[in-house]
Order: C-alpha cells, then structure tokens, then sequence
C-alpha cells in the first residue's frame, strides 16, 4: 500500500535537543556536568517530564531528593531554550517539501506539555503538521502501545499507509509493532535516501 501518511518525531530529529549547552557555564567541568545530567536530571527523569503537562511537581520532587543542587535542577526549565538552539534545518525543508505534496503528514512527540507550548511559540514549523501528539498532553510515551494506538485514533491514520520518522532506536521498532513503515533518522540526507525507498520523493 502507497504511503498516505508521514509521520514525523519533533526531539532531534527536526529540532536540536541537547541539555548539556543550559550547563556549559554552569558547571564547566565536563566529567562533572556529564555526571549531574547522568545521576540528578537524569534520562529517566527528562522521560517522566514528558509524561506530563505541569513541570513544577516533577521538579520539586527532584529538588527533594537533592536539595543541594537546587539551583541546577532549576536551571533545567529556566535555560530549556539554550538546550534546544535551533531547527534542524534541512529536515524542516523535507517537512514543508512533503507538506506541499498533499501527503497527510502529523508528528508524534515525547515533549513535556509545558515545554511544547514554549516551542510551539518559538518555532513557526510546527504550525504546519494537521496534527500533533504530545506525549505530555495525553500522558503516554513513545515506545509505549497505547500512544501509536492513539495517534491512528485521533487522526484517521491507515497504520499499513503510515511512515514514521524517528531517532530512537526502540521508537521506530514500536511503530512497526504498530503496522506503521518507519525509518530511524540520522541526517536529512539519510532521510532523504529513506523516503524515496519508499516511493516519497522530496
């Protein structure tokens, strides 16, 4: 079946996300700042922020654990915006390419509901999806089930016509547990080359 539907990730694969650049001045100390990002705003807690809308209670709960870094732990949402400088611009050129196709194209995203809506007035391209699901306003997370059934609901998806665009690994295994197509992006020029392996030329 002809791909009908493309749907893209936001995170690192249309917009740079990276939360060492809020700590570059802050703890200059490379072993010292990967250590705070690993042990204190860790992945795992970056990943229950997206789980939700509100910010603070997450926050609070960490500042909890470690009062001594409360600060740093603060700077987390007030810096977001040195985390996530810039768009990726050659894949938001392939976004507004396919979005002039007549391809129905829509994003689903692991985004804090708090911080997607500070993007979402930041970054203009994210105007142009028909639809978005944001992991924090629907509180599932991508590589659960739940969320993939919930996109193809909420939008009319057709999951054997559907291409999903992703840079995680267990993401784009859980869409093709979907029934989805899916490409793990890299590079623009990588997802370039994927798109047109299948038949969506940009």
């Amino acid at each position: 079946m002809a791909i009908r539907h493309v749907v893209f990730d936001i995170g690192n694969v249309l917009l740079n996300f990276d939360p060492e650049l809020a700590y570059l001045d802050q703890i200059p100390d490379q072993v010292e700042r990967h250590a705070f990002l690993r042990d204190v705003c860790s992945r795992a807690w970056i990943t229950a922020q997206d789980r939700v809308h509100a910010w603070a209670p997450g926050e609070a709960e960490l500042i909890a654990r470690y009062p001594d870094r409360e600060a740093l732990i603060r700077s987390f949402r007030e810096r977001w915006h040195d985390m996530v400088p810039n768009a990726i611009a050659d894949s938001v050129g392939i976004l507004e390419q396919l979005s002039g196709t007549g391809l129905d194209v829509t994003a689903l995203t692991n985004f804090n509901g708090e911080t997607f809506d500070e993007a979402v007035q930041r970054f203009d391209f994210l105007k142009l999806f028909r639809g978005i699901t944001v992991s924090g306003r629907v509180g599932m997370l991508k590589p659960e089930a739940d969320i993939f059934r919930h996109h193809v609901t909420a939008f009319g998806l057709v999951p054997e016509a559907t291409l999903f665009i992703d840079d995680v690994a267990a993401n784009v295994e859980a869409a093709q547990n979907a029934g989805w197509h899916s490409v793990q992006f890299s590079n623009p020029d990588r997802l370039r080359h994927d798109l047109r392996s299948h038949d969506v030329i940009v």
